[in-house]
């Protein structure tokens, strides 16, 4: 069931299209988010279409479409990823995108160059200071 503009067209397919499914493919567009809060209605509209005999237990799947897109794969060259930590999906291609593109830009810049010169520390100069700054 595809959510969109033209929903009134697939909804007058009604009980001839549904009637005996054995299960029921949601799909919403993920570029599109107000073609995520209709699901609910096009799951509704389905039950009553299709009338299964147990519509609290009928198996229904939700599919984000369209990740393919290039505004979904990156937004100003930063990759782009769907997740859920719960599941670990697409969390390790994530953390692997991360790491990769962290160690490429390491091997770019000379990071040593960056730190200033060390400070040595004398234990001596340290007792005079400290003698020094307290007024006891």
């Amino acid at each position: 069931m595809l959510p969109n503009n033209r929903q009134e067209r697939f909804q007058s397919l009604g009980v001839a299209f549904y009637r005996g499914a054995d299960c029921c493919v949601l799909v919403f567009d993920v570029t599109a988010p107000n073609t995520f809060k209709t699901l609910d209605s096009w799951r509704d509209e389905f039950l009553i279409q299709a009338s299964p005999r147990d519509p609290e237990n009928f198996p229904f799947v939700v599919l984000g479409n369209k990740i393919d897109l290039e505004n979904r794969q990156s937004k100003n060259n930063i990759p782009y990823f769907e997740t859920s930590a719960k599941e670990a999906i697409n969390v390790e291609q994530a953390f692997q995108t991360i790491a990769r593109n962290a160690l490429k830009q390491e091997t770019e810049v000379e990071l040593y160059n960056e730190f200033p010169e060390p400070i040595k520390l004398d234990r001596n100069d340290r007792a005079k200071t400290s003698a020094e700054a307290c007024s006891c």
